[in-house]
């Protein structure tokens, strides 16, 4: 969900997302919380999200997990510590909006060995984020061939990343693009096979796209799409709009 600015306050959808006003898990003294009560609250949250994302996968039928993790993914908006919308604005919540689920938008991805690159991605924040280009899915979606790269996180432990923007994005979803997968955080839909799942029912937005305070990786010139991506989440009025990249 977000990238590295200054902090390493992680919630649970983004990739790499940080605290843009800390350089590390810290006591936030006016509100009485202490360092280790923080870190517990974002351990608390990445497991939910992994545990949420292990019943997607578990399940035979795409469409009714998609509804459980939207409802899931609602409530933790609405009430966990770490949910990206402002504390302030939580009580005003309700919930995210979706593209109404399109099967069709549910593809398997055969993946393809790339020379390795590294990028420094840009993020919504003044610092980029290095990630390591370490293949290719290639799928077909709305009769079309597409490509979009796979990216792992030069960090300890690493992970993988697959960001997007499409012709939505700017219109009727966020501008700086939307995540597919980001398996640091427990946005892991799996395999089928040999192939890697691809169920853009499930793109969402970066929480910096709540509140300027998260700082997020967006999606680079490879994986912007012209094609429309009509499914996952949706611009709305929750979200801060930090149109970029």
């Amino acid at each position: 969900m977000q990238g590295r600015s200054n902090a390493s306050a992680f919630t649970g959808r983004c990739t790499w997302e940080s605290r843009a006003d800390s350089g590390k898990i810290k006591a936030m003294s006016q509100a009485g919380e202490t360092t280790i009560q923080d870190a517990l609250t974002l351990l608390d949250y990445r497991r939910r999200v992994a545990e949420l994302y292990r019943e997607v996968r578990a399940s035979a039928e795409p469409e009714p997990a998609w509804r459980h993790w939207r409802e899931a993914r609602d409530q933790l908006f609405a009430t966990h510590p770490q949910s990206p919308i402002p504390e302030a604005a939580r009580h005003d919540f309700s919930e995210v909006s979706y593209y109404d689920y399109d099967q069709d938008c549910r593809v398997l991805a055969e993946c393809s060995s790339s020379e390795p690159q590294s990028y420094d991605i840009p993020t919504s924040g003044a610092e980029s984020m290095r990630f390591t280009r370490c293949g290719v899915a290639t799928f077909g979606l709305g009769g079309e061939a597409l490509t979009l790269e796979l990216y792992w996180l030069d960090a300890y432990g690493g992970g993988l990343f697959v960001p997007f923007r499409d012709a939505t994005s700017g219109e009727t979803t966020y501008g700086a693009g939307r995540y597919l997968l980001d398996t640091v955080k427990g946005a892991d839909l799996g395999m089928d096979g040999d192939r890697l799942v691809l169920d853009f029912n499930f793109a969402y937005n970066p929480s910096c796209s709540y509140d300027p305070r998260w700082i997020c990786p967006l999606a680079p010139p490879a994986n912007r799409l012209t094609a429309p991506v009509e499914a996952g989440e949706r611009a709305g009025s929750w979200q801060a709009c930090l149109e970029g990249g």
